[in-house]
């Protein structure tokens, strides 16, 4: 049987020297060139060298060719950009301009109508005028009708103007002369006598028919039958033809 030797326990680290410097641990490449059979490593060295040149180069080449395509990529986009807002821009610019132009081509087309409608309405306003016009002077001739008449078949009406008249004066006068038209004159004469003294009528020859004129010592009137159908006329003139009588005045 074979016995058990007894060894005195070992240190774990080996004792150094007290003495001297210590010695820099010296790593080994993080990345080695290929290892060719038959190769010294001096060409090691040089296949490293190249390979570090190429790594450098393919650097090189991306970072250009990003370059180049980060450009192109850019032209693009800012050309996209670009048509999208001259696009806009030119919608907005033709729109307005076919907004202007479409306006005044409409207003050419409109000229001769509104030349038209302007000959139209001025058609219809002496139309109107004349109709109001001749309205007027069918009134003022139908009313000296019904006057001349009225005073034909009661001529000492005129008597009522006479006294209308006279009563209107702020005191009675002495004396009193009333001229009427010859016919009328001699009618009144034989219906009132007494009337025809008591007032002066006479007759005038330059009177027409429905006239008279009332003469005391301070006043002359003339209260005719003319006289009031102008101012009945005149104020007809004024309700019919506004612009006329504005014109005269």
């Amino acid at each position: 049987m074979f016995k058990k030797r007894r060894t005195s326990p070992q240190p774990l680290f080996a004792s150094r020297p007290a003495e001297g410097k210590p010695q820099p641990y010296r790593f080994p490449p993080l990345r080695k060139g290929p290892d060719v059979p038959g190769v010294s490593n001096k060409a090691a060295s040089l296949h490293a060298a190249d390979y570090q040149q190429q790594l450098e180069q393919g650097f090189q080449e991306g970072v250009n060719q990003g370059f180049v395509q980060g450009v192109e990529e850019g032209k693009q986009e800012g050309y996209q950009e670009g048509m999208r807002l001259g696009f806009e821009e030119g919608m907005a610019k033709g729109e307005a301009e076919g907004r202007l132009s479409a306006r005044q081509l409409f207003l050419e087309a409109a000229t001769p109508f509104e030349q038209m409608t302007a000959s139209v309405q001025r058609f219809l306003d002496n139309y109107e005028q004349r109709r109001r016009e001749e309205l007027l002077q069918l009134v003022e001739k139908v009313t000296r009708q019904v006057i001349r008449c009225e005073l034909s078949l009661h001529p000492t009406q005129l008597l009522a103007l006479v006294d209308e008249a006279l009563s209107s004066l702020p005191q009675p006068p002495e004396q009193i002369r009333v001229l009427l038209n010859a016919d009328e004159f001699r009618r009144i004469s034989e219906a009132e006598p007494e009337k025809a003294r008591e007032w002066g009528l006479a007759a005038d020859p330059a009177l027409a028919l429905g006239e008279c004129r009332v003469v005391t010592e301070s006043t002359e009137m003339d209260i005719g039958c003319q006289h009031r159908l102008d101012q009945c006329v005149s104020v007809l003139k004024e309700k019919l033809l506004p612009e006329e009588s504005h014109e005269q005045s």
